[in-house]
């Protein structure tokens, strides 16, 4: 059975999906990805599906599970590189990817998760800082 590599950069994960995914390789990124997040602190997960040339209801429902289990370990996932055809496929399936964020490319995904590691660190002072030292 195929393996999809999941590459660490920082404190985010990435997955680059260069292979059709059957539901056994899809379930077991999954699996792998979980382990992961938990084994390396990530807090941000960044899916490129861009080699895909379908996704089915399946690959779109799992996608949607990362992302919420991704959320559960505290970390955010975006799923970038989605075709056109991708997009307006998973439209007509009614697939809505929720808690799925898209962006266009890697450099996009990876200034989102930036903006959103500041934001949350956005008014939590430390007691020296505090205390005006």
């Amino acid at each position: 059975m195929d393996r999809v590599p999941v590459l660490k950069i920082g404190d985010i994960l990435l997955v680059s999906i260069q292979i059709d995914l059957d539901d056994q390789t899809a379930l077991q990124l999954q699996e792998d990805l979980s382990d992961r997040i938990v084994e390396t602190g990530a807090h941000g997960v960044v899916i490129d599906i861009s080699a895909l040339e379908i996704v089915d209801s399946f690959i779109g429902r799992m996608l949607s599970t990362i992302a919420a289990v991704s959320r559960v370990l505290d970390a955010e996932t975006v799923v970038v590189g989605m075709r056109p055809a991708v997009a307006i496929t998973l439209v007509e399936l009614g697939l809505s990817l929720n808690g799925v964020r898209t962006a266009l490319n890697v450099d996009k995904a990876l200034g989102i998760l930036a903006a959103d590691r500041r934001i949350q660190g956005v008014g939590l002072l430390t007691a020296a800082e505090d205390d005006g030292a």
